[in-house]
């Protein structure tokens, strides 16, 4: 199975791509980065049409997207919800299943604690997915723990996972 996970933000947004079988593996990650100073329509424009690409080339039978968090102010968790609905937008559109989890949840499956920080989800990435030599950035590492937290749910629990290199 190829999973598309994605954390979004208006100025951020981070996507991961990985198989699950015969390990888990990863196909593609990156971050979108709209110019910061185009106006909001534009910067959603760039994500969906980022995300669009991404879809159409890795063809992941399923999304898993962060949900909202409390961001710093309303102001914030609205433009975040703007990205976040040009996301499952963009999934819907082509017809996928789109699951949405919070970030404590994420961050629990992968770490065993909902309060871990992204510098420990990223070790925990780096690790699943056998990362030698490139770290990703944080809003990449935190899509592919959606990811991963998603395929988690869908196969075994993460903690019982034969890791790329033969380590549990």
């Amino acid at each position: 199975m190829i999973v598309l996970g994605v954390d979004p933000g208006s100025h951020a947004t981070g996507f991961g791509v990985i198989a699950t079988t015969p390990s888990m593996r990863l196909l593609a990650s990156g971050v979108i980065r709209p110019d910061r100073a185009d106006p909001l329509a534009k910067r959603l424009l760039t994500i969906y049409e980022d995300i669009m690409s991404v879809l159409e080339e890795y063809q992941p039978m399923e999304m898993a997207v962060e949900s909202v968090f409390n961001a710093r102010n309303a102001r914030s968790s609205l433009i975040l919800g703007h990205a976040r609905g040009v996301v499952l937008l963009a999934g819907a559109r082509e017809g996928l299943l789109v699951a949405e989890y919070a970030p404590r949840e994420i961050k629990k499956a992968l770490t065993g604690n909902g309060a871990a920080t992204k510098e420990q989800l990223r070790f925990m990435v780096t690790r699943c997915l056998g990362l030698k030599g490139s770290v990703p950035a944080l809003d990449e590492s935190d899509a592919l723990a959606v990811a991963l937290s998603h395929a988690s749910r869908c196969q075994a629990p993460l903690y019982g996972w034969k890791l790329k290199g033969g380590t549990t």
